[in-house]
């Protein structure tokens, strides 16, 4: 293995590292992931690295895993170093450059599909991906208008595991919706509505996709009445609502079992 000693930590090589904000890498398909556990599970997938910037002692850990790694270089640094990079205190000793995955196109996605709708926060991006792939939700559709599902907060979030789920980024969620539907798919609402099945009743389709709303707004009245079924959870008198991801969860383990 050859490893880069880092003498200055602003050596434009590092400018990836400087920059890793949370929208900054779109362009390029870049993307920066840090802490050993989600760099650890990147590195076990089929994704392409350009470089780690790590520890001595984080090399050596896991050197086995760092070997398998092709066409990457491999800078060393101190965690003094890296935090310095960072701009803040870190409690991890690793950090990865890599591509995004090329998008699955739709005809390619799985008979069972979370999609997202105008969610804001990266944590509930990173959250659904986790728990979909805890559930054995294999694939994720997500709006080219809001977070990327590769961001540095919605991957550490997800643990690593949105490199598990098959992504597709879709523009226009009207046609996309419509082509679903040509597909077969039975599209579920998950939205509060006079309307709405409760759970517990909801009879699963075989080939379905479930639409979750925006935190604040959820699904606007528009895009329900494209949509198959409303759907929501049953809850105590007096609380409105979950929180975006935790109903997300939900409700893909009532649809898996």
């Amino acid at each position: 293995m050859k490893y880069i000693p880092i003498n200055d930590i602003h050596t434009s090589e590092l400018d990836i590292y400087h920059q890793f904000r949370e929208h900054a890498f779109q362009k390029d398909g870049s993307f920066v992931a840090d802490s050993p556990k989600v760099v650890n599970l990147l590195l076990e997938q089929n994704i392409e690295i350009k470089s780690i910037l790590a520890t001595q002692e984080y090399y050596t850990q896991h050197i086995s895993l760092i070997e398998k790694i092709k066409g990457a270089i491999f800078y060393v640094a101190t965690k003094e170093q890296i935090q310095n990079i960072v701009g803040h205190k870190i409690h991890h000793n690793v950090m990865m450059h890599g591509i995004r995955p090329k998008d699955i196109p739709l005809d390619k996605l799985d008979d069972q599909i979370i999609m997202l709708d105008e969610i804001s926060s990266t944590q509930n991006i990173g959250a659904i991906a986790r728990s979909a792939a805890a559930i054995g939700i294999h694939s994720y559709m997500l709006p080219s208008y809001g977070p990327h599902p590769y961001s540095r907060r919605a991957l550490r979030v997800s643990m690593g595991h949105i490199s598990m789920l098959k992504t597709h980024i879709y523009s226009d969620i009207k046609e996309t919706i419509q082509a679903l539907k040509k597909n077969g798919y039975y599209i579920y609402a998950a939205e509060v509505t006079e309307n709405s099945t409760a759970l517990a009743k909801v009879k699963v389709k075989e080939k379905w996709v479930l639409l979750m709303g925006h935190e604040g707004t959820g699904l606007s009245s528009e895009i329900l009445a494209l949509c198959d079924e409303v759907i929501t959870i049953e809850m105590m008198e007096g609380i409105k609502s979950f929180n975006v991801a935790i109903a997300a969860s939900i409700i893909m383990y009532q649809f898996k079992n």
